[in-house]
């Protein structure tokens, strides 16, 4: 498969598609592969699963933007719904196949990485805020709000934060938690 040749795979095919990018070297795109292929066995007829391996597609890689591996991108009719970079929890796989079945984006797919940076630097900006005040005061107060912006930067993969949100029912979706307790 060429570059181009995926593109017109991609529009010609008749259902929706998931592309695994993947490199035969990655530990995280190891972990991921028996998880994704039991979704996709369970999305058989449904949605197409394609592999593609980053070491020998890097134009592919350049053309769609994915700069890490493990990278899962969900396609409709030819378009990119979703995506998700990393280990993914079964939640998160399922969600990305279910993504590109309806041809919508999922409820929450996390952070972008642009939030994060955003996040960071306002922790930074009070930080330093703080900082000049001495923490005393007010400039506690605002020292406390930048390890709030911090933190809410990377609460989504804290698994301590995982842990106690699920067991105090703060996740968007109880039936998923419930889902993955039973597996």
């Amino acid at each position: 498969m060429t570059d181009h040749n995926f593109f017109e795979r991609l529009k010609e095919n008749p259902r929706p598609v998931v592309v695994d990018f993947w490199a035969p070297w990655c530990g995280p795109c190891r972990m991921i592969e028996p998880q994704l292929k039991q979704i996709g066995q369970e999305f058989d007829g449904q949605v197409d699963v394609w592999k593609v391996n980053a070491d020998d597609h890097p134009e592919l890689l350049k053309q769609l933007r994915i700069y890490g591996i493990p990278t899962i991108v969900s396609f409709n009719q030819g378009q990119e719904v979703a995506r998700r970079t990393g280990v993914a929890s079964r939640r998160e796989l399922g969600d990305l196949f279910e993504a590109a079945l309806s041809g919508e984006r999922p409820a929450f797919s996390g952070l972008t990485i642009i939030d994060r940076v955003l996040r960071v630097a306002v922790g930074l900006a009070l930080l330093l805020l703080a900082y000049t005040g001495g923490f005393e005061g007010v400039f506690l107060f605002i020292g406390l709000l930048s390890g709030v912006a911090f933190f809410s930067a990377v609460y989504d993969r804290c698994p301590i934060w995982q842990t106690i949100s699920a067991r105090l029912g703060f996740s968007s979706n109880d039936k998923t938690n419930e889902d993955e307790s039973s597996a």
